[in-house]
């Protein structure tokens, strides 16, 4: 609940606001542990045999029952009545500081019970025996093995040190998140994320998994000091990373594509810009970022490196030298970005000043080397458009010449283009599932696709989605198409596609742009993968 201008709700309210938060982010371990070890056993299934799977539900709850011994203190508690005891167990590491054990806890289950599971060392029933029933002897001997190990473990550490194993992970991790919060370590983090997604990678999925223990535990904790009246100092948190790191995306692409828009004298530029504005200013700038492009383009190399790292270091001042709190309040990151910045702070006076401060540095990190991309596409569309006239005047002057009565060149693209509606009649009943790395990106050609199809009166089904979260729903669709940002995982998921049946391609940069521009194309690329071509 907001906690702005010093206002505090009295102690009563607060507790009685606060516990949908105790129960939900109070308990983000215990709900890690269990889907993480749900999606490390659809990874471990795809090397399995189609009648030898391993049990993502036994491997789940295998997963919480782990985290609760490696994490959780008995507590007993005498009451007023000497007859009667209060017992239960402290909570203190199934919010955001048991992630790191909850993740090892899932990777323990996984690996057991890929052991047992690959080396039959199961119970097998006859085959009169229903299945439902089977699977349970099944699951006994690893689950069984897998509380086993969890258990010793337990007890050798705390043997040894006197404490549970979550605390023991903090306590190891501790100097490596505190380093992360240091100019050297945010630069590096935030650098590699920006490095990654430029040459074509999607950056924050391939850094984030390193360091989401320690963005939510930033929050957390600001969280708890603002409450208690005291200063959060915690620069390395998630909405820090949403909307300071990645203001407007991945390189801090909001002023930079506000710039195209308004400020190029390139028409391209303009066009990619004005089209993009919106989407950027959402946080999805893939339609930036592979449309001017940015990515792989050596002119905005340093910028878009170094404006994120600015852009946090700044931050950092503000918290560490003006005083100002950290981010407190964790939004979706689709909130733009100058409004998360705002609401994250709580409204602080100097979170407006801070704002203000890095959309400056913004433009002026961008400004010169927009400058000199402008500058080269002028002269590119300069020349293109010269050498468009010469064409088309001596086509002009061939038609007259021979009484030709061939189209213009500028109708040669429309025609190739075009397609006849017979063509696409294949597509009717067909549904297509594109998948990016956050589920914005993917719903670009999703909408594209869903929009030439009803406009040709075509039945096809589209939908947007979120690598990682598509095994479930995978089979309900003919075709699964990858956002170039996440095109790296096609090995993977054409493993996944060959036990359901369906079909699967991934996208390059300008390739996935132009079909989320041109649905006719999209339509045609669809159907292309869908005929095998």
């Amino acid at each position: 609940m907001p906690l702005i201008w010093g206002y505090a709700w009295p102690d009563d309210v607060q507790a009685l606001l606060m516990k949908p938060y105790n129960y939900s982010m109070g308990i983000l371990a215990l709900v890690v542990a269990a889907t993480t070890a749900k999606h490390f056993t659809d990874s471990l299934n795809r090397d399995m045999p189609k009648n030898n799977q391993i049990n993502f539900i036994s491997t789940m709850i295998a997963a919480i029952v782990g985290l609760l011994l490696f994490s959780s203190d008995f507590i007993s508690i005498k009451l007023t009545d000497p007859a009667l005891t209060a017992e239960g167990f402290a909570d203190g590491y199934l919010g955001s500081k048991g992630l790191l054990t909850a993740f090892l806890a899932a990777f323990i289950v996984g690996w057991v019970y890929k052991f047992c599971v690959s080396r039959n060392i199961t119970i097998r029933m006859p085959e009169e025996v229903p299945p439902n029933i089977s699977q349970t002897f099944k699951d006994l001997i690893p689950f069984s093995l897998s509380i086993i190990v969890f258990w010793l473990v337990d007890w050798a550490f705390r043997s040894a040190f006197g404490f549970c194993v979550a605390k023991g992970i903090i306590t190891v991790f501790q100097p490596l998140f505190s380093a992360a919060d240091g100019y050297l370590g945010l630069a590096l983090i935030y650098g590699m994320m920006s490095l990654f997604w430029f040459v074509g990678v999607h950056g924050p999925s391939i850094v984030e998994p390193a360091i989401e223990a320690a963005l939510l535990a930033g929050m957390t904790d600001n969280l708890a000091a603002v409450q208690a009246g005291q200063h959060a100092a915690h620069v390395l948190s998630l909405s820090s990373q949403y909307f300071v790191v990645c203001l407007g995306g991945t390189g801090a692409t909001f002023v930079a594509v506000l710039m195209f828009a308004f400020l190029a004298k390139s028409k391209q530029l303009k066009a990619v810009g004005r089209a993009a504005a919106i989407p950027v200013m959402f946080n999805v700038n893939e339609p930036f970022l592979f449309g001017a492009p940015i990515v792989l383009n050596p002119v905005f190399f340093v910028p878009f490196i170094l404006a994120p790292v600015v852009n946090i270091w700044v931050f950092k001042v503000f918290i560490d030298v003006l005083g100002m709190n950290g981010m407190i309040y964790t939004l979706p990151w689709t909130t733009p970005g100058p409004l998360g910045i705002i609401l994250g702070l709580a409204l602080q006076p100097l979170a407006f000043v801070f704002l203000a401060v890095v959309l400056v540095l913004d433009f002026v990190i961008y400004l010169p080397f927009f400058k000199v991309y402008d500058a080269e596409k002028c002269e590119e569309e300069a020349n293109t458009e010269t050498e468009l006239i010469e064409e088309r005047a001596a086509e002009a002057a061939h038609q007259i010449k021979v009484g030709s009565g061939t189209a213009k060149a500028e109708d040669a693209p429309k025609a190739a283009k075009s397609a006849p509606a017979g063509d696409l009649e294949g597509l009717n009943g067909k549904r297509v599932l594109v998948l990016c790395a956050g589920g914005g990106t993917s719903g670009l050609l999703a909408n594209a696709l869903a929009k030439a199809a009803k406009a040709k009166g075509i039945d096809l089904t589209t939908a947007a989605g979120s690598y990682g979260a598509h095994l479930d729903i995978m089979p309900d669709y003919d075709l699964v198409v990858l956002a170039p940002q996440v095109a790296s995982y096609l090995p993977d998921l054409e493993k996944d596609a060959a036990r359901m049946d369906v079909k699967v391609a991934a996208c390059e940069g300008k390739q996935y742009i132009d079909l989320s521009r041109d649905g006719e194309a999209s339509l045609a690329f669809v159907k292309a993968i869908l005929d095998g071509e």
